[in-house]
């Protein structure tokens, strides 16, 4: 009788064992609509029994997964939607007004040869930027993945010009953009510790290499501090670029307006200066998509992103023409040609015992900018990683974190190397020539879409008729052919 009773709990036990051992049978799937899976996906909450495999793994193992975690299991570990519509509005804010008002001014007046023609381009400049946004609005809403131009190219027209782009973005263009405004910092930072002369290459290297990596570091740390330190340095540049306006505006009330008579005297009509003018203009405008970036990270991108466009870059454009003004009110356009800081020189003849604000609160500007800009440059290394155009380990996510920490130090690295060159004008020059070949590439793949992809859920449609994005494409390549024979 014992012997059949543990015959029979041996067979059970084995029996059950072996039912283990089989494979399980998958679970129908149901499915939906492409987007509406992407976005519930997203939305999805981990369960409380992945964070507690996740924690024990941040605590013996390192401290890195792969995409294949990240993406392939919805439980996995992912960015997470911190970033609210006020957020949206400083990282385009932030990032768009940065050195480029600081700097562009001029070599934008050099190119154009005189003042009517140059306020001609920064409005217009303005508007294309506008309508460039609007049309990535529509796309940032069509594909949710962060990526920008990365993802709407990858899906248009496939992996080779998503490729194309990813390296181009991730080598050349990203990291020379950071190594710019940081420079730009450095200029200013350094400005009233040598007000007879020039402060020192090595001394602003040194100092643009520094803030490079500081601002990396805080975007290793934490991705709600690195959106704080965007809104706190986003406030502080409204303040000095509201002095420099109001200030403007009391020297127009005091009649000195005799700079801005005469203006179109000494217009150029050569295309090619022409098209340098706008590459300067477009590169203080530049910033427009970068919150296309991080829409992974965006709450409810289906309505944060149209709005935070719609109403960061007219207040943008806004200001940018109301600044030259307010130049142009105390300095003559040959005197703004030869000051090497257009910014410090406004405030030395207007503020007076105040003209520290400006260069301390341009450095706080510059930072902002260059801080938007690295929150994007490492997102844009970390999809091009994830989609297997970079090498893997940029693709890995901090698991503590939860932040793309290779992909942000990555970016770091070839900033610094882009901070060697002296020239900074060169340096954007090379950076707008890349960069709007691909925006023009960009808006002619939302129009492919419009009828290669008509069943794509749209919660933003705008430019009906497509003349809007046909001209911007075709302007995008004007300014790109005017400038091969001034590079």
């Amino acid at each position: 009788m014992l012997f059949s009773t543990l015959l029979g709990q041996t067979h059970v036990l084995v029996v059950g064992y072996l039912d283990r051992l089989k494979p399980k049978q998958k679970l129908p799937v149901k499915t939906m609509d492409s987007d509406m899976a992407m976005e519930n996906m997203y939305e999805r909450k981990l369960s409380s029994n992945r964070k507690m495999e996740m924690n024990n793994l941040a605590d013996t193992a390192d401290s890195t997964i792969t995409k294949s975690d990240i993406f392939e299991n919805e439980g996995g570990t992912k960015l997470k939607r911190q970033m609210g519509l006020i957020s949206g509005i400083c990282l385009i804010v932030g990032t768009m007004i940065g050195s480029g008002i600081f700097i562009s001014p001029k070599s934008l007046l050099e190119s154009s040869g005189a003042v009517g023609p140059s306020l001609i381009i920064w409005t217009l400049s303005g508007i294309l930027a506008t309508l460039g946004a609007l049309a990535y609005a529509e796309l940032g809403t069509m594909i949710t993945k962060s990526g920008a131009e990365y993802a709407y190219l990858m899906s248009a027209f496939g992996p080779i010009p998503a490729f194309l782009y990813s390296w181009t973005s991730v080598i050349v263009t990203k990291p020379s953009s950071f190594a710019i405004i940081c420079l730009s910092f450095a200029q200013y930072a350094t400005a009233p510790f040598y007000s007879s002369c020039d402060p020192p290459d090595v001394i602003v290297k040194m100092l643009a290499a520094a803030a490079i990596v500081a601002i990396s570091m805080l975007n290793c740390l934490s991705v709600k501090l690195a959106a704080y330190v965007q809104n706190f340095f986003t406030a502080a540049k409204l303040i000095i670029v509201a002095v420099i306006i109001v200030a403007g505006f009391v020297m127009m009330g005091q009649g000195k307006t005799e700079n801005l008579q005469n203006s179109f005297d000494g217009a150029t009509s050569d295309f090619g200066s022409i098209g340098l003018a706008f590459y300067s203009g477009l590169w203080a405008y530049d910033g427009w998509n970068q919150l296309n970036y991080v829409t992974e990270e965006l709450e409810n991108p289906f309505r944060n992103l149209p709005l935070s466009i719609i109403m960061g870059i007219p207040l943008v454009t806004v200001c940018y023409v109301l600044i030259n003004i307010a130049y142009l009110t105390v300095m003559t356009a040959s005197e703004l040609l030869q000051s090497q800081a257009v910014a410090v020189t406004f405030g030395d003849r207007v503020l007076g015992v105040m003209a520290w604000m400006v260069p301390v609160f341009v450095a706080f500007s510059t930072i902002g900018s260059a801080n938007g800009t690295c929150f994007t440059g490492g997102r844009l290394s970390y999809v091009a990683a994830r989609e297997g155009h970079l090498v893997k380990v940029i693709s890995f996510i901090n698991v503590k974190l939860l932040t793309p920490s290779p992909a942000v130090i990555f970016n770091c690295i070839l900033s610094i190397i882009y901070t060697i060159p002296a020239d900074i004008n060169t340096l954007i020059n090379y950076f707008s020539f890349a960069v709007w070949i691909f925006y023009g590439l960009t808006m002619l793949a939302l129009i492919v879409m419009r009828f290669t992809k008509k069943d794509l859920h749209r919660p933003v449609k705008v430019c009906q008729t497509l003349n809007s994005l046909t001209q911007f494409v075709i302007k995008a390549q004007f300014f790109h052919l005017c400038n091969l024979k001034e590079m």
